[in-house]
């Protein structure tokens, strides 16, 4: 069956040289044509699980609750004293320049929010004497403490301090983007229940279509918009120390880090690669040729991406570096081989040694990217939605590479000006040789090794963890991170999490009922059974309930500013004269304020139409040991033990919810990953070399790679985040390649002379060399990853580089010894 297929690769490749390369040159154009659509995508929907049912529960409750994410914070610390004239200049200076954007519909700072301390200010006149700093002559000092004193604004607007405050800068929301996500999202329930109709698949295409060219507008506009505050800012740095934070802020920061991350890793590996050749091979042939592949591959694939209108996220930031590095070791793979054979065969033609080399390659190598194909594909098995694509785009990006590498290499050699390629000087590799050497004289010592390292990782496994604070994502020297610290320690943290309460409702009597005939709006004390019962939030024991559950939230260390009913009700108690409402005010509450303030005031936290109450807490990201999990968990357990409320009735929601579901689904996903890569690898060996024993000696150094990865992670308290979940899988489906070179040429030595101490010196002086080199390259490779201003970035590369250290000294120390060791049958290769 392979003499067939190379006969027919021999008849339309190598006869054909010129043919296939204006093939490739026309595909290149092809793909050219849409590479300006090539696109990066870092929203929090790239960030959340894939079918989460939470993500539709926080869209529902932003649309009931008005309220979002999605406006940016400026925190404004002067020089002096913030509540002088001079410091208030320059904060309106700078307020009043941000308005004056156009994309800007609104801003809110302690310039226009109402003061609400008049002395004369009651529940009876409050639209009246409102006044605000904008508006009116406020001393400094009385305003301060109106400010500060406020439970609306202290922690919100200005700190405990007075000395920071912050402007709300939002921006201009595009409805149509709502429409199309509510009919994408109905179309697709449709389709998937198997109950939609020609038409619906019809408009879900449409509908899709529009979807991803909008939210393509929208984020460069909103880069745009981040841009311009940006370069207002930059103008009032010498006056204060100002800081920019916000969900579009964050965003529009990691697309600017995918895409220097793109084009510094690019670029980085790029030059590895040059240095690494020129080191290797010292021929200009050899250099340019393998690297011309590199290049093609990774043209292709981002036109590929371009055509599909398929974005890059974090996660699969790094695709053109792991392209790079496996088309390389895709091509040195087939030039090693060719410059063997050119030894062997000093007097045949290029021709002849590239059919050769082809035959003898073509095999390894396509397990090789099978077998790597496996481990990125296995990713597609996570909940994680960018985990998913990075493992469909890095599976059709190998697919590209291994045609391109036995396509273009080949016939781009036959090609050579010369008519001959370069022959090369016999070489050994000193390394190999050492190895070589150190495993025939200490294979024991190297077992024992090996197990007690196994031992060792396999503990670190047990201490894994996922939690992850999301500012530990980022360098100290980040304005991401810098503006999270101050918004955290100033401003009442930085991540939102709504707690949403249910009311229990009951039938509405038939005949209707004056409430002010109710006891409960003459004696408080009568109010412990009708309370219960009545079907409004305005009574006595549910607003008690409900302030408990705010000073509990409020108690809680990882918790920053608290927003809720409670808050309302304090400031309205210091309005009416420190007096707490009797029952009639409170039943009249939401009627007490003008409607911009119930907009403010009551509007986000309790909707009695649809029975539900907010509490809106922001967690304080830098806060030490942060576990989100066990956070949600304690307050659960409080909202339903100590304050009696329904497990069914309590529900959370937020980015921290949803970033939280992603955490915690990362170890099903790295156990399902490392468990269906293990599986079909080992099947992939036992088709390759039809034999158990050599499948499972094949693993050996790949499991013992694997493990180190996480062992390692495990030991140094570094938890699993959305980027190191793929590095154990992904080592094995590379390091795998080493075993199956290295075995596929053991068989063919070992059949020369059936010695196995023998044929283990010549498989390191052979395969062994190219398994160096390329290990080398891709340790080399990814360590350029450190450049990354996203950490899990820089984690990925130094773990992913250790691994592939781990399993070169396994596939030429370990898996020999075992084959030293066992000396399985070896049938014919």
């Amino acid at each position: 069956m392979l003499n067939r297929l190379i006969t027919i690769y021999d008849r339309l490749v190598l006869n054909h040289p010129v043919f296939i390369l204006l093939l490739i040159v026309g595909l290149g154009v092809v793909s050219s044509v849409k590479m300006s659509e090539f696109r990066l995508d870092a929203s929090a929907d790239s960030l959340v699980l894939e079918n989460d049912k939470s993500l539709e529960f926080y869209r529902q409750m932003r649309e009931r609750f008005e309220s979002s994410d999605d406006f940016l914070i400026v925190t404004f610390t002067p020089k002096s004293s913030l509540f002088t004239p001079e410091s208030l200049s320059i904060l309106r200076q700078l307020r009043d320049d941000f308005a004056a954007h156009d994309r800007v519909t609104s801003t809110n700072s302690i310039l226009n929010v109402p003061l609400l301390n008049s002395p004369d200010l009651n529940l009876e006149n409050i639209s009246e004497q409102i006044r605000t700093l904008d508006e009116h002559d406020v001393p400094m000092e009385e305003a301060r403490d109106a400010l500060v004193d406020n439970p609306l604004y202290r922690n919100l607007l200005i700190s405990e301090d007075a000395q920071t405050t912050a402007i709300q800068i939002v921006l201009a929301s595009e409805p149509r983007y709502y429409e199309l996500l509510k009919e994408r999202k109905s179309l697709r329930d449709a389709v998937n229940s198997g109950q939609a109709s020609d038409g619906q698949r019809h408009r879900l295409v449409e509908v899709s279509t529009e979807f991803d060219q909008l939210s393509e507008r929208l984020a460069a506009q909103q880069d745009q918009d981040v841009a311009d505050i940006r370069a207002i800012i930059e103008k009032y740095q010498d006056r204060a120390t100002i800081h920019l934070g916000g969900v579009p802020m964050i965003v529009s920061d990691m697309i600017a880090f995918v895409a220097s991350d793109l084009e510094t890793f690019g670029v980085g590996v790029f030059i590895f690669l040059v240095l690494t050749l020129t080191i290797i091979f010292r021929q200009w042939q050899w250099i340019t040729l393998p690297l011309t592949c590199c290049l093609v591959t990774v043209w292709f694939m981002i036109g590929i991406l371009g055509w599909m209108s398929w974005p890059v996220t974090v996660i699969s930031s790094n695709f053109v570096s792991l392209l790079l590095i496996i088309t390389l070791s895709l091509t040195i793979h087939i030039t090693v081989r060719f410059r063997e054979i050119q030894l062997l065969k000093p007097d045949a033609t290029v021709r002849e040694i590239m059919r050769d080399t082809v035959q003898a390659m073509s095999k390894p190598c396509l397990y090789m990217a099978l077998t790597t194909i496996v481990a990125f594909g296995s990713l597609i098995f996570s909940d994680i939605r960018p985990v998913i694509d990075f493992g469909k785009m890095m599976t059709l990006g190998i697919s590209i590479a291994f045609i391109v590498a036995f396509l273009l290499l080949p016939v781009s050699i036959l090609m050579l000006p010369s008519g001959k390629a370069p022959k090369p000087q016999k070489t050994h590799s000193a390394v190999t040789a050492f190895l070589a050497r150190f495993t025939e004289a200490h294979g024991n010592k190297i077992l024992l090794g090996c197990l007690l390292l196994a031992v060792f990782f396999v503990i670190g496994i047990t201490r894994l963890t996922v939690e992850n604070r999301f500012i530990d994502y980022f360098k100290e020297s980040t304005e991401i991170y810098q503006g999270m610290v101050v918004i955290d320690h100033k401003i009442g943290g930085t991540a939102p999490l709504d707690i949403i309460i249910d009311d229990i409702r009951v039938e509405e009597p038939e005949e209707e009922v004056d409430p002010f005939l109710d006891d409960c709006f003459d004696d408080e004390d009568a109010c412990e059974y009708e309370d219960d019962v009545r079907n409004t939030w305005y009574t006595f024991k549910k607003i008690e309930q409900l302030e408990k559950v705010h000073e509990y939230l409020e108690s809680l260390p990882e918790s920053g500013k608290v927003l809720s009913i409670a808050t309302t009700l304090k400031l309205v108690q210091e309005i009416n004269q420190g007096v707490k409402l009797d029952a009639v005010q409170l039943a009249f509450l939401p009627k007490v304020f003008p409607e911009d303030l119930a907009e403010i005031l009551i509007e986000p936290y309790i909707s009695d139409e649809l029975a539900q109450a907010r509490f809106n807490l922001r967690v304080i990201e830098s806060s030490p040991g942060l576990n989100r999990q066990q956070l949600l968990n304690t307050v659960r357990a409080h909202l339903t033990g100590e304050l009696g409320y329904a497990d069914e009735n309590v529900h959370f929601t937020g980015m921290t919810v949803l970033y939280n579901n992603m955490l915690q689904s990362l170890f099903d996903s790295q156990i399902k990953t490392l468990g269906i890569v293990f599986v079909a690898i080992m099947l992939m060996l036992l088709v390759l070399f039809r034999s158990v024993s050599l499948a499972i000696i094949g693993m050996a150094p790949n499991i013992l790679a694997a493990s180190s990865v996480l062992g390692v992670m495990g030991w140094l308290g570094i938890p699993l985040d959305m980027m190191t979940i793929t590095v154990a899988a992904i080592t094995v489906g590379i390091a795998v390649d080493n075993t199956i070179h290295y075995i596929f040429r053991f068989r063919v030595e070992f059949a020369k002379d059936g010695d196995y101490l023998a044929t283990m010196h010549r498989c390191h002086g052979t395969i062994g060399r190219a398994m160096f080199y390329t290990s080398i390259t891709i340790i080399a490779g990814f360590s350029i990853l450190v450049l990354s201003n996203f950490l899990p970035t820089i984690y990925f590369g130094l773990f992913t580089g250790m691994a592939m250290f781990v399993a070169l000294l396994g596939a030429l120390s370990l898996l020999p010894q075992l084959l030293l060791w066992f000396k399985p049958k070896l049938a014919t290769a």
